[in-house]
């Protein structure tokens, strides 16, 4: 399995590890995995409280283990979800 660095990101383009995914220790902060991530700390927040994201509470704290989130990602990779477009009336609907 190729490494991090290495696996491709869309068609071909090799994905760049950022200095965070190189450094990242095995078991992160709420602010290490929003580096990690490269999403808001409010929002890793809110996907730990919702159980969205491989995580635990010690004490107060939360806890996330790379592992686990690498895993989490590579889990929920694939397309977007599709979007729904309002339908209008039906053009080829018959009026009597």
């Amino acid at each position: 399995m190729p490494s991090a660095a290495s696996r491709p990101l869309g068609k071909g383009v090799p994905r760049l590890m950022s200095s965070m995914e190189a450094t990242a220790p095995p078991v992160m902060t709420i602010a290490e995995v929003a580096e990690y991530l490269r999403i808001p700390r409010g929002s890793v927040y809110k996907l730990a409280q919702r159980g969205r994201i491989p995580c635990q509470k010690v004490g107060r704290h939360w806890r996330f283990r790379r592992e686990s989130l690498d895993r989490w990602l590579e889990s929920n990779e694939g397309p977007p979800p599709a979007t729904t477009h309002r339908q209008g009336p039906d053009v080829h609907q018959r009026e009597d």
